[in-house]
């Protein structure tokens, strides 16, 4: 039986939590992965970070991002243990409707190839509209 889920956006006191989660997820540490970071996400009007919850914790997370241009999408995680439960396309539906009240016509998303779950997972979201683009290739800087 799949465990009572609720969604809304993080609070300054889910931070730690949210860091944890990603952790345990597998989610490939960023330099932005910090308190301050998060802190800073979370008073963005144009963005959001949004938790599941299920059985009293954070089981899963989304950010999401308007820039004026086009909507996007980040850290799309869920604990392992909670995986294929519905909680990823729950979490999907949530940020696609915050976007898209944001204005956003176009969503992208940014998939770690050598995570096949989240691969798998995107590759399964084609019929919600999301398809891989193959003529993208990604370039970072950090500071």
């Amino acid at each position: 039986m799949a465990p009572a889920l609720s969604i809304r956006k993080a609070r300054p006191e889910d931070i730690e939590r949210v860091l944890e989660l990603w952790r345990d997820a597998g989610a490939t540490p960023k330099p932005t992965d910090t308190p301050p970071d998060l802190a800073r996400l979370l008073a963005q009007a144009q963005a959001v970070l949004l938790v599941a919850e299920a059985d009293g914790r954070v089981v899963g997370t989304v950010v999401g991002g308007w820039d004026g241009w086009r909507g996007n999408i980040y850290r799309l995680a869920v604990l392992p243990e909670y995986r294929r439960r519905g909680i990823a396309g729950a979490l999907m539906r949530e940020v696609d409707a915050v976007l898209a009240g944001l204005g956003a016509r176009r969503i992208t998303a940014l998939v770690e190839h050598d995570h096949a779950w989240a691969v798998g997972f995107w590759n399964a979201l084609e019929r919600a509209g999301y398809r891989h683009d193959p003529t993208m290739t990604r370039y970072v800087k950090t500071f």
